[in-house]
Order: structure tokens, then sequence, then C-alpha cells
């Protein structure tokens, strides 16, 4: 069992925010298990908190901004990329502002944060999004592009292309999120020189510098220009020079600087999905916005706790039928599930083969045999007996019993030949031998039959 982590130490850090330009302090504090990463905004009385969730996202244009009941934090992705490739499921966030320090525009000084904070293991299994079939994303302008595909592990490649010769298209790549800290975390955030005049006339980049964004001379640097700069940035105007395409004295780290920059945003983008994902994403032209409609769509179309399962014959059953016998009491003909084939914390999946052999087809129906919906159900609820029962010891006899089902909707119609998968995910803990689930009966993709359950296990 792969366990949730969350860091060892308190650990701070002060610096700018990008577009306010306020001093800020920030401190990463351990949080318990299953508690997620959230922001708590210690200059409000309330300590108001903020999920670091996709769907609080509301404004993308310069950077991520999280809303949560009126309270706002901006500029989170560099912070949250940190978090994800170093594997941290919980952390409580307290920032005395409303936006991240930009530090040196990179995810540099978070991954040395989080290495002095130490992680730590919780008791608690860790939560996966896996990619289990094909997600596609087009933008509305037909110019950005998202393929995520399935696979055991988290990867990306991303292609950009601007216009500029100073960029023009370039490819990044990462293939083990171990490789972030070394090869992606000290690419910074770059800007055009004709995007400086309109940032610092919009009450903008007041915490910018020519040490923190890589700024590349896409037009001549003009006299006037030059002024504006160094007074903006509080610089010698002899220091405000050309070089090598960029204003600043700073070289690129790597010539594709810009596409592992990109690259780094959308992993914090896309960890607003979930803290641990497995699955390759290729994304064409990517910035905020689409990164965050993207997280939006999975979390909206395959949320983590209601995928479709898929069933491998070839990989051993979690608990064969002998198994299952030995905790639930059900035998011939009411035993209406034949393996248990994925188990977690708080969910489990089990397999129904149906046969035209079934007893219950001789009189529902002769012409035309359809499980009965009533069974489905039945093969829900002794899935989630099983649930329940997945630790007991086989010398400890159990009965499983019904006390409602509710919100049922029969969808699709299970035939001879098809293979029942029966997914439960607990709602709530267990209390006095009650449990509340919420079930799914899928044949392949389709949904068959939808549930809610309660239902109380007791001892014989």
């Amino acid at each position: 069992m792969i366990k949730q982590k969350t860091l060892n130490s308190i650990v701070s850090i002060e610096g700018r925010g990008l577009h306010t330009g306020k001093q800020c302090k920030i401190r990463l504090c351990p949080a318990k298990e299953n508690e997620g990463i959230f922001f708590v905004r210690t200059d409000i009385d309330t300590l108001p908190q903020i999920s670091a969730i996709a769907d609080n996202v509301t404004e993308t244009s310069r950077g991520t901004t999280l809303c949560e009941n009126g309270v706002s934090v901006s500029t989170i992705e560099h912070l949250m990329a940190a978090l994800f490739a170093n594997g941290i499921d919980n952390v409580r966030i307290e920032i005395n502002c409303d936006e991240v320090p930009i530090l040196d525009g990179s995810s540099k000084y978070w991954v040395e944060l989080i290495q002095k904070a130490g992680v730590t293991d919780l008791d608690a299994e860790k939560k996966y999004f896996e990619v289990r079939q094909p997600l596609h994303y087009l933008s509305a302008d037909g110019k950005t592009e998202y393929w995520a595909l399935p696979s055991k592990d988290f990867s990306v490649t991303a292609t950009i292309d601007f216009d500029s010769d100073l960029i023009g298209t370039q490819i990044a790549e990462i293939k083990d999120i171990n490789d972030f800290n070394n090869e992606i975390s000290k690419c910074r955030t770059f800007v055009f020189l004709s995007e400086i005049s309109f940032l610092i006339d919009n009450n903008l980049i007041k915490g910018g510098d020519l040490d923190n964004a890589i700024v590349f001379a896409d037009k001549p640097l003009t006299e006037e220009s030059t002024d504006k700069i160094a007074e903006f940035f509080n610089k010698n105007k002899d220091d405000v020079k050309v070089e090598h395409g960029v204003i600043n004295t700073i070289k690129l780290q790597h010539v594709n600087e810009p596409a592992r920059h990109k690259l780094l945003d959308f992993i914090g983008d896309i960890s607003l999905v979930c803290p641990n994902i497995r699955g390759h994403f290729i994304i064409k032209r990517p910035g905020h916005t689409n990164n965050t409609n993207f997280a939006k769509k999975i979390r909206k179309d395959m949320d983590i706790n209601n995928y479709v399962p898929v069933y491998d014959p070839n990989k051993e059953p979690v608990f064969d039928i002998m198994e299952i016998r030995k905790r639930l009491p059900h035998r011939f003909p009411m035993l209406l599930i034949d393996k248990i084939i994925e188990v977690g914390e708080d969910y489990i999946v089990g397999l129904k083969n149906v046969t035209g052999n079934e007893d219950f087809f001789n009189g529902h129906f002769p012409e035309e045999p359809v499980m009965p919906g009533v069974l489905i159900v039945e093969a829900l609820g002794q899935t989630g007996g099983m649930l329940v029962l997945k630790d007991a010891k086989e010398d400890e006899k159990w009965n499983t019993y019904f006390m409602k089902f509710e919100e049922v909707k029969f969808r699709n119609k299970v035939v001879p030949g098809d293979t029942l998968l029966l997914k439960l995910q607990q709602t709530g803990p267990v209390r006095r031998g009650i449990i509340q689930m919420k079930g799914t009966a899928y044949v392949g993709n389709k949904v068959c039959v939808e549930a809610t359950l309660m239902a109380m296990v007791s001892k014989q």
C-alpha cells in the first residue's frame, strides 16, 4: 500500500507577489490524512480556507487564482507543481495576503522548502486519479489541444508555438515525475518586451523583476522603453540591455526553457484534479485557462471516486470465490459475485459473470433473458458487504442486511454473456455496523444501474 504523505515540519518563506507587489509570508504546515491541500488566509480574522481543487479556479489571465466563499489566493501554480512532483497529498498553506510570492519565477525555492521540511508518511492509502480511457480537449479557438491517455505513470509531452523567432516551436517532456526537481523546477516564467508596457500600464507585475522572469526582446529596445523598464524595476539604465535576445543578465538554463516552464505550469494546474495522477498527457500550446478548463473537464467526466472499472482477466483477484464464501453467508442461488478485483481504503470493485444458466433466466424472461434489476442491486449490496468485511478474520461469521436503497436508476440491460462490474464507494464512516455507499454497476463502459445503499453488518 502506497501511503499518503505530508510535510515532516513547518517551513516558511517570504517574497513579493508578482502582480500585487505585496510582501507576503507563507508557511507550509503538516496536515492530517485526507485533508488534502488547502490555503488558509491568516490576514483575515476568520482564517478562511480555500481548497486547492480545479472547481475553485476563478481567474487564469496571468496565473491561476482559487476562490472559495468569496476569498481568493492567486499565482498558486509554481507551488502546486512542486507539491505534486514531490508526492505531497496533504498540506496546510498559511498565507498572509492574496497572492503567493513569485520568488525567482520558477518552482526551485518551493522544492527546496519541501526538502527542508522533509516528507513523512501518513496511515491512509494514497488516492489516485487514473486515466482509464482517452480524454480529448480542444479550445474554443481550435489552437490548443490536449490528450490524456491511459498510463500507469505520470508523464507529459508539451509543445509550444510562438510567432516570435526567439522562441518559435519548442517541445519539452517529462517521462518520470522524479525528474521534476532537477529538470523542470528551475525553469522560470517568461514574457515578451511587447507585453511589458501593457502590464505596467495596467497596474500589474508590481512584484516583477528582471531576475524573476525571462524577458524576450521581440521588438527593438528603444531609449524610451529602456527608461521605462529601468524606472519600473528600479534598475540602472545601463543594466537594461539585450543579450542573446533576452533583456536581463540571466542566461537561459535550457534552449527550451520556455517550453519547460509551460510544462511546469501545466503540472501545477492539472494537480488541481488530484494530488496523484496516472496518465500520459500530450499538450499543444498550453496556458492557464486551457489547463484549468481541461482539469475541470476531467473532474466532471471521470471523477476520482466514480471512474469506470477496468477488468484484466489475467490479473489475480483480490478475493476469489472461496474467499468470498468465507466472508459472506450467501450461497446458491443468491451469491451474486464471483470475485473481488480491486480494493481501496473506501471503495471496492466486484465482478459477476452472467451466464445463460442463471436460475432466474427461466422466468425473466424465457424469450428474452434479462437479469432482474433487483438482483443487480443485490449484487451491489453483496459487494458492499465485502468492503466492510474485507479485513474480517476467517473464524468470524457475519450477516449483511439491506436497510434501504435510494435513487435507484436502471440505465441498461444485463444479459447472458455480460461481465458485470460492481463499484461501491463508501460515502460515510461505518457506525454501529451500518455503512452507506454509492453503487454503480457497469458492463464495459456502460452504466447499467446506479443506487445509494445503506446496509447493516452484524455477527451471526
